[in-house]
């Protein structure tokens, strides 16, 4: 038997419980594209009916959000601008967290340690946002008013620490998996040209795993752009344009939970700005997925 009718014989499920597995994963896998592209759907179709009434210009380059209040405006860079701040907040505590975590399971840590230790800090990622939010509201915004001037109790910066946190289990364990792909061989040739191992780490090991390093802090960009309980607890909903991380803000995610909650009517036009902002916060992290999605590639097929 040729190998391309062997393989083709091993694709077809032969025994009745092979091929009942075969039907449920497969409506399973379905279902979940179908809802998908009903998702995407609602979105575009909620979101056309809003910019028959917002121009595009407006909803781009107005600086005001203000859709709840009787002089509106529709400006989403005042919910993009929280959005980003909390984000590179988050993005600047959970890079050097999550890689130096990274670099000591991968290039420092015996064996039977990393084995119990990532495990460990990936615990991190599985405790409630809610709880997050409020160790932001109630821990560390009041530590940070004694180190920080004129930070108000609800900010941009204490949330955007919270979330660092949050993260890095993504960074630390994905930057891992990378690190500790790079072949042995890349490390002995950095050792028998004279280098310490700090400096084999840092020069050779490091750049040899950047796509996974980038494509575990891409996904760590896109986790904290879409977080949404953090913010809305502790930074305050108050849309405005600034990168001022000490005074009150609403990312895009916290101003769809606010609308959603049942005093704006449904099917008015302040309703369905959570439609075309959900819109806006869906390519984003699309695009930021895409990305990632590219790195990872290219990490397997560097490895492969």
């Amino acid at each position: 038997m040729e190998r391309s009718q062997f393989e083709t014989s091993l694709s077809v499920p032969q025994a009745p419980s092979e091929r009942a597995a075969h039907v449920i994963l497969f409506i399973c896998g379905f279902v979940s594209v179908l809802t998908t592209i009903g998702i995407v759907l609602i979105l575009a179709w909620e979101s056309f009916q809003f910019f028959q009434v917002v121009p595009l210009r407006d909803f781009l380059f107005d600086t005001q959000w203000t859709p709840l209040f009787s002089e509106k405006h529709f400006g989403i860079a005042a919910l993009l601008s929280g959005t980003l701040l909390t984000t590179v907040i988050a993005i600047l505590v959970a890079l050097p967290l999550g890689l130096s975590a990274a670099v000591f399971l991968s290039e420092f840590a015996h064996e039977k340690v990393r084995r119990v230790l990532k495990p460990a800090l990936e615990v991190l990622a599985g405790i409630p946002t809610v709880v997050y939010g409020y160790f932001a509201l109630t821990f560390v915004t009041p530590i940070l008013q004694k180190i920080v001037p004129n930070l108000s109790g609800f900010n941009a910066l204490s949330p955007g620490i919270v979330m660092g946190v949050m993260i890095v289990p993504i960074i630390a364990s994905l930057s891992e998996d990378a690190i500790y792909s790079v072949p042995r061989s890349i490390r002995e040739g950095g050792w028998a040209l004279g280098s310490a191992r700090l400096a084999t780490i840092i020069r050779v090991v490091i750049p040899s795993a950047y796509s996974g390093i980038a494509a575990s802090v891409i996904l760590g960009f896109s986790r904290a752009i879409g977080e949404t309980m953090i913010v809305t607890i502790a930074a305050g909903l108050q849309p405005r344009l600034t990168f001022d991380p000490r005074v009150p803000i609403e990312t895009m995610t916290a101003y769809i939970v606010q609308v959603s909650m049942g005093d704006t009517p449904s099917g008015t036009l302040e309703y369905k700005t959570i439609f075309a902002v959900g819109m806006a916060l869906f390519l984003l992290t699309l695009v930021l997925n895409l990305i990632s999605f590219a790195l990872r590639r290219r990490v397997m097929k560097g490895s492969g």
